[in-house]
This record gives C-alpha cells, structure tokens and sequence, in this order.
C-alpha cells in the first residue's frame, strides 16, 4: 500500500532576506500611512471649511432642499410669532454677508434692506429664547422644504449684549 502524507514534500527551505528588501517594505508601508493621514485632514478640513452657508445660497441653490444645512442670517423681529401652548416658533431671517468687519451694522442694515434674501423659519418644541429679538444673528441647523420654509432642529443665537454699543440708536429700540 502506498502511504499518504498531508504535509509538504521535504524541499530545501531557500529564504534569502536581504536587509534592503525589509527597509523596503518599511518605507512602502509608511508612505502608505502617510498618504492615508494627509487624505483624511486634507478631506476633513475641507468639508468643515464653513460653518454655516448664507441664507442668500440657500435662497439660490435647489441644491440644498432636503439636506441638512447650518445657516446664518439677522432676525426680523416683527416676524416672530410664539405659539407657546405647542412650542412652535415662527420667523424670518434676512440674509447677512459671510464675510464682515462690523457686526452690528451688518445686521442692522439686513433687517431694513428690502432686497435682502429672506426665509421664513420654523422650529418645533422649543421654548422661545430670551435672545430670539430683532436684529440677533441667529444660526440655525436644519432642511430647506421644498415649499421655501426652512425648519430648524437647532437654534443658537450670538448675545446681542456684546455688540450693542454698535448698534445704530435706530435699531436700539427693536422688539
């Protein structure tokens, strides 16, 4: 009978590793690693580039409707309404440049420019802030519907108190 063996065949075991082959295979490795990191912070930083879009970008771009997207723009205070037995909060804010060296003006001259992109927001079980006034920045995270409405999961409002003294006496006055 002939015998089976499940192991390999005895053959000479020729291995030569060269101390060149090894850093080789070292250096490819890291350069992949490298390649890697510089990857991932090149596309995290420029996909975290802005914090917020302009409520004029969203007006233009169907692009946004249906995405979340954090927002920016001045409140109009005659346009806020507070249905306090639903927690429902209704506004308009106005479209305030990205880039600005004087805040308070900047919002200022949003709410009374009649040209200004506007859009009506909603939010839903919040209790009305104290900051929600006129002329507060207000910065929003949320989804543009489709019938130009854009309803906001999260409000968060810059203290009008630390620009105050910018403000033109006009606008002092505001709800």
């Amino acid at each position: 009978m002939a015998e089976l063996s499940w192991g390999k065949a005895n053959q000479p075991q020729t291995q030569v590793k060269t101390a060149g082959s090894e850093k080789i295979k070292f250096m490819i490795g890291g350069l992949l690693l490298l390649v890697g990191v510089v990857y991932l912070i090149v596309s995290g930083t420029s996909s975290g580039a802005r914090y917020f879009i302009t409520v004029d970008e969203l007006v233009k771009s169907a692009d946004y409707v249906g995405k979340t997207v954090r927002i920016s723009g001045s409140v109009i205070g005659d346009s806020i309404v507070y249905d306090s037995q639903n927690l429902i909060i209704d506004f308009t804010i106005a479209n305030i440049p990205e880039n600005t060296t004087d805040l308070a003006a900047t919002l200022h001259d949003a709410v009374n420019d009649p040209n200004a992109a506007r859009v009506s927001v909603h939010v839903e079980n919040q209790v009305m802030p104290d900051l929600l006034k006129h002329e507060a920045q207000a910065i929003l995270t949320g989804v543009m519907g489709e019938d130009g409405v854009f309803r906001a999961t999260e409000l968060l409002l810059k203290c009008p108190s630390r620009y105050e003294e910018s403000v033109p006496e006009q606008s002092q006055g505001g709800v």
